[in-house]
Protein backbone atom coordinates (compact mmCIF):
# COMPACT_ATOMS: atom_id res chain seq x y z
CA UNK A 1 0.00 0.00 0.00
CA UNK A 2 1.38 3.39 -1.02
CA UNK A 3 1.75 6.23 1.47
CA UNK A 4 -1.01 8.18 -0.26
CA UNK A 5 -3.35 5.20 -0.01
CA UNK A 6 -2.53 4.80 3.68
CA UNK A 7 -3.24 8.47 4.31
CA UNK A 8 -6.71 8.23 2.70
CA UNK A 9 -7.50 5.11 4.70
CA UNK A 10 -6.37 6.75 7.95
CA UNK A 11 -8.39 9.91 7.30
CA UNK A 12 -11.56 7.92 6.62
CA UNK A 13 -11.11 5.61 9.61
CA UNK A 14 -10.40 8.42 12.05
CA UNK A 15 -13.37 10.43 10.77
CA UNK A 16 -15.60 7.40 11.35
CA UNK A 17 -14.34 6.97 14.90
CA UNK A 18 -14.09 10.63 15.88
CA UNK A 19 -16.47 12.82 13.83
CA UNK A 20 -16.40 15.30 16.71
CA UNK A 21 -13.14 16.41 18.33
CA UNK A 22 -13.81 18.31 21.56
CA UNK A 23 -10.76 20.04 23.02
CA UNK A 24 -9.70 17.85 25.97
CA UNK A 25 -8.37 20.75 28.06
CA UNK A 26 -11.02 22.88 29.77
CA UNK A 27 -10.73 26.63 29.21
CA UNK A 28 -12.93 29.68 28.73
CA UNK A 29 -10.49 31.90 26.84
CA UNK A 30 -7.40 31.76 24.66
CA UNK A 31 -5.30 32.77 27.66
CA UNK A 32 -6.67 29.92 29.76
CA UNK A 33 -6.07 27.52 26.86
CA UNK A 34 -2.45 28.70 26.65
CA UNK A 35 -1.91 28.04 30.35
CA UNK A 36 -3.65 24.66 30.20
CA UNK A 37 -1.55 23.50 27.24
CA UNK A 38 1.62 24.68 28.97
CA UNK A 39 0.64 22.66 32.05
CA UNK A 40 -0.10 19.55 29.99
CA UNK A 41 3.58 18.96 29.19
CA UNK A 42 4.52 15.70 30.97
CA UNK A 43 1.11 15.72 32.64
CA UNK A 44 -2.25 14.18 31.77
CA UNK A 45 -5.17 16.29 30.57
CA UNK A 46 -7.25 14.89 33.43
CA UNK A 47 -4.82 16.20 36.01
CA UNK A 48 -4.56 19.58 34.31
CA UNK A 49 -8.34 19.89 34.33
CA UNK A 50 -8.32 19.21 38.07
CA UNK A 51 -5.93 22.05 38.94
CA UNK A 52 -7.00 24.76 36.50
CA UNK A 53 -10.38 25.62 38.11
CA UNK A 54 -8.62 26.81 41.26
CA UNK A 55 -5.87 28.51 39.27
CA UNK A 56 -8.30 30.33 36.99
CA UNK A 57 -10.58 31.37 39.84
CA UNK A 58 -8.01 34.03 40.74
CA UNK A 59 -5.79 34.04 37.65
CA UNK A 60 -8.27 33.58 34.84
CA UNK A 61 -6.85 36.39 32.71
CA UNK A 62 -3.37 37.80 32.12
CA UNK A 63 -3.75 40.65 34.61
CA UNK A 64 -5.08 38.42 37.37
CA UNK A 65 -2.39 35.80 36.79
CA UNK A 66 0.36 38.42 36.73
CA UNK A 67 -0.65 39.52 40.21
CA UNK A 68 -0.24 36.05 41.69
CA UNK A 69 3.11 35.18 43.23
CA UNK A 70 5.16 32.34 41.78
CA UNK A 71 4.68 30.52 45.07
CA UNK A 72 0.91 30.82 44.88
CA UNK A 73 0.88 29.45 41.34
CA UNK A 74 3.19 26.61 42.37
CA UNK A 75 1.00 25.57 45.30
CA UNK A 76 -1.95 25.15 42.94
CA UNK A 77 -0.20 23.40 40.04
CA UNK A 78 2.11 21.26 42.18
CA UNK A 79 0.37 17.98 41.10
CA UNK A 80 1.51 18.68 37.52
CA UNK A 81 4.96 17.66 36.39
CA UNK A 82 7.73 20.28 36.27
CA UNK A 83 5.68 22.55 38.54
CA UNK A 84 8.59 24.81 39.63
CA UNK A 85 9.56 25.67 36.05
CA UNK A 86 5.95 26.00 34.93
CA UNK A 87 5.12 28.32 37.84
CA UNK A 88 7.89 30.72 36.89
CA UNK A 89 6.99 30.54 33.20
CA UNK A 90 3.30 31.24 33.84
CA UNK A 91 4.15 34.23 36.01
CA UNK A 92 6.59 35.69 33.47
CA UNK A 93 4.46 35.15 30.36
CA UNK A 94 1.41 36.69 32.07
CA UNK A 95 3.36 39.85 32.83
CA UNK A 96 4.68 39.99 29.26
CA UNK A 97 1.17 39.62 27.82
CA UNK A 98 -0.06 42.43 30.10
CA UNK A 99 2.78 44.84 29.29
CA UNK A 100 3.67 44.01 25.70
CA UNK A 101 0.38 42.79 24.25
CA UNK A 102 -2.15 44.85 26.22
CA UNK A 103 -3.54 41.81 28.03
CA UNK A 104 -4.29 39.93 24.80
CA UNK A 105 -2.64 36.65 23.82
CA UNK A 106 -0.79 37.35 20.54
CA UNK A 107 -2.35 35.80 17.46
CA UNK A 108 1.07 35.01 16.01
CA UNK A 109 3.06 31.78 16.13
CA UNK A 110 6.47 33.40 16.45
CA UNK A 111 5.30 35.76 19.19
CA UNK A 112 3.82 32.84 21.12
CA UNK A 113 7.04 30.86 20.83
CA UNK A 114 8.94 33.75 22.40
CA UNK A 115 6.87 33.55 25.60
CA UNK A 116 8.52 31.76 28.57
CA UNK A 117 7.66 28.07 28.71
CA UNK A 118 5.93 28.08 25.33
CA UNK A 119 7.48 25.78 22.74
CA UNK A 120 6.50 25.14 19.14
CA UNK A 121 3.95 22.46 20.01
CA UNK A 122 2.19 24.59 22.63
CA UNK A 123 2.15 27.60 20.32
CA UNK A 124 0.75 25.49 17.48
CA UNK A 125 -2.05 24.16 19.69
CA UNK A 126 -3.03 27.71 20.68
CA UNK A 127 -2.95 28.88 17.05
CA UNK A 128 -5.17 25.94 16.07
CA UNK A 129 -7.59 25.56 18.97
CA UNK A 130 -7.48 29.11 20.26
CA UNK A 131 -7.43 31.17 17.08
CA UNK A 132 -8.70 28.70 14.49
CA UNK A 133 -5.64 28.77 12.24
CA UNK A 134 -4.62 25.56 10.42
CA UNK A 135 -1.85 23.93 12.43
CA UNK A 136 -0.58 20.41 13.00
CA UNK A 137 0.92 20.23 16.49
CA UNK A 138 2.98 17.05 16.84
CA UNK A 139 3.82 15.53 20.20
CA UNK A 140 5.65 12.29 20.98
CA UNK A 141 2.43 10.27 20.59
CA UNK A 142 1.65 11.57 17.09
CA UNK A 143 5.32 11.14 16.23
CA UNK A 144 5.10 7.47 17.22
CA UNK A 145 1.89 6.76 15.30
CA UNK A 146 3.05 8.58 12.17
CA UNK A 147 6.02 6.24 12.03
CA UNK A 148 4.00 3.11 12.79
CA UNK A 149 1.67 4.03 9.93
CA UNK A 150 4.50 4.73 7.50
CA UNK A 151 3.73 8.42 7.15
CA UNK A 152 7.08 9.75 8.34
CA UNK A 153 10.61 8.71 9.15
CA UNK A 154 11.26 11.93 11.02
CA UNK A 155 13.94 11.81 13.70
CA UNK A 156 12.05 14.36 15.80
CA UNK A 157 8.62 16.00 16.09
CA UNK A 158 9.62 18.91 13.85
CA UNK A 159 10.52 16.61 10.96
CA UNK A 160 7.38 14.54 11.52
CA UNK A 161 5.22 17.67 11.50
CA UNK A 162 6.78 18.70 8.19
CA UNK A 163 6.05 15.28 6.67
CA UNK A 164 2.44 15.14 7.87
CA UNK A 165 1.74 18.61 6.51
CA UNK A 166 2.89 17.44 3.09
CA UNK A 167 0.62 14.39 3.15
CA UNK A 168 -2.68 15.70 4.51
CA UNK A 169 -4.77 18.62 3.23
CA UNK A 170 -4.40 21.82 5.21
CA UNK A 171 -8.10 21.86 5.99
CA UNK A 172 -7.73 18.61 7.96
CA UNK A 173 -4.69 19.50 10.10
CA UNK A 174 -6.31 20.86 13.25
CA UNK A 175 -8.96 18.16 13.54
CA UNK A 176 -6.61 15.36 12.50
CA UNK A 177 -4.18 16.37 15.24
CA UNK A 178 -6.83 15.59 17.86
CA UNK A 179 -8.15 12.51 16.05
CA UNK A 180 -4.70 10.90 16.04
CA UNK A 181 -4.25 11.71 19.73
CA UNK A 182 -7.64 10.17 20.57
CA UNK A 183 -6.87 7.05 18.53
CA UNK A 184 -3.42 6.70 20.05
CA UNK A 185 -4.81 6.85 23.56
CA UNK A 186 -7.61 4.37 22.85
CA UNK A 187 -6.23 1.85 20.36
CA UNK A 188 -2.57 2.41 19.47
CA UNK A 189 -0.90 3.05 22.82
CA UNK A 190 2.84 2.95 23.40
CA UNK A 191 2.64 -0.39 25.21
CA UNK A 192 -0.63 -1.79 23.89
CA UNK A 193 0.29 -1.81 20.22
CA UNK A 194 3.67 -2.59 18.66
CA UNK A 195 2.66 -1.76 15.11
CA UNK A 196 0.78 -5.06 14.59
CA UNK A 197 -2.18 -4.89 16.98
CA UNK A 198 -4.59 -2.02 16.29
CA UNK A 199 -6.94 -1.85 13.30
CA UNK A 200 -5.04 0.86 11.42
CA UNK A 201 -1.64 -0.79 11.93
CA UNK A 202 -2.99 -4.14 10.75
CA UNK A 203 -4.69 -2.60 7.72
CA UNK A 204 -1.70 -0.51 6.67
CA UNK A 205 0.80 -3.31 7.24
CA UNK A 206 -0.97 -6.72 7.15
CA UNK A 207 2.32 -8.54 6.52
CA UNK A 208 4.29 -6.89 9.34
CA UNK A 209 5.73 -9.73 11.42
CA UNK A 210 8.07 -8.02 13.87
CA UNK A 211 7.33 -5.24 16.39
CA UNK A 212 7.89 -1.85 14.81
CA UNK A 213 10.45 0.39 16.50
CA UNK A 214 9.92 4.08 15.89
CA UNK A 215 12.67 6.67 15.94
CA UNK A 216 12.56 8.39 19.31
CA UNK A 217 11.33 11.95 19.28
Amino acid sequence: MLKYERSILILKRLEQLYPETPIPLNSKSTFQLLIAVLLSAQCTDVRVNKVTPELFSTGGDPLGMSRLSVGSIYNIIRPCGLAPQKSRAISKLSKIIVKKYKEEVPDDLNALEQLPGVGHKTASVVMSQGFGHPAFPVDTHIHRLAQRWGLSRGRNVIETERDLKKIFPKSSWSKLHLQIIFYGREFCTARGCDGRVCDICQTCYPKRRKPFKANKA
